[in-house]
């Protein structure tokens, strides 16, 4: 898989060959997205929980969606069936907001052969693809996700977007709601705002009318314009708890302009410090 996205008749022709992970999520509701995999899921598929799987155990200090030890993530991942070279597909049915984390997770343990669904399960009914409602059979004996794999996506901490600054300073890509980022209304943490300096980019605008991602084109011309001249490749890509951001970075990378860095903690964990600075308007 060379593209971070794929269509649905493409998934379809990679017949059972492929690691299939329904990342279905509400955050109103947690267990909403386990629900409707149960009542359908894409044949094959097994479910990939956002705070289960795709998080670590909470930390104070630490945002409300932590990146998920390696370690236990690599044999979550062998568990799941994934091993080097293994095709995976993920997919949701809330145009991506939460398989992009799965996919930025899985790239992060160092595996390339991944994709996100583009348009999820409607996509894929709409292909003429079936739902089933069979439960996979569990492969917990099997082996984790080689350790030897390292990294391959990069990430920043609070402490270096303090630090850095002037012509070395990150430009910071904010992918939550207009709303949200200017302090209008913020109903899941704290404090309202956004982190000084951060441009808005809301992970919607990332997708057309069908629900699926707008073409490599448009997605270039958008960024080109929001960034307005500044380096793509000092982007750091933030969201509310570090999920929703990797849909702008996937986006991004959609658009040929490179891998940009996620800031995990993102805003919920910027705002557990109240000595660092908060921007409105």
């Amino acid at each position: 898989m060379n593209t971070p996205l794929i269509a649905a008749h493409d998934l379809a022709a990679l017949g059972h060959d492929v690691v299939l992970l329904d990342c279905g999520f509400d955050l109103g509701d947690t267990t909403l997205g386990e629900r409707e995999y149960a009542a359908g899921h894409l044949p094959g598929a097994r479910y990939a929980h956002l705070d289960r799987d795709l998080s670590g155990a909470k930390v104070p200090g630490r945002g409300r969606h932590p990146l998920p030890d390696r370690a236990a993530f690599a044999a979550r991942a062998g568990a799941w069936g994934i091993s080097p070279g293994c095709p995976v597909v993920v997919y949701d049915a809330q145009g991506g907001a939460y398989a992009a984390r799965a996919w930025w997770l899985l790239r992060w343990l160092g595996h390339d052969a991944v994709a996100l669904l583009d348009g999820g399960r409607s996509a894929w009914r709409a292909a003429g693809g079936a739902l089933d409602t069979t439960l996979p059979p569990a492969l917990d004996a099997a082996p984790p996700y080689p350790a030897s794999a390292g990294p391959a996506m990069p990430t920043v901490t609070a402490g270096d977007l303090l630090d850095l600054t002037g012509t070395d300073a990150p430009v910071v890509v904010d992918a939550r709601s207009g709303e949200r980022y200017r302090g209008e209304s913020e109903p899941l943490d704290p404090v309202a705002g956004h982190i000084p300096g951060a441009l808005n980019r809301f992970f919607k605008d990332n997708l057309g009318p069908d629900g699926r991602f707008k073409s490599a084109e448009t997605l270039r011309r958008e960024f080109a314009s929001l960034l307005a001249g500044r380096d793509g490749a000092t982007v750091v890509q933030q969201c509310g708890s570090g999920v929703t951001a990797c849909h702008n970075l996937i986006a991004m990378e959609h658009a040929g302009l490179g891998t940009t860095a996620l800031y995990p903690g993102s805003w919920s964990e910027w705002v557990s410090d109240a000595s660092r600075p908060v921007a409105r308007g």
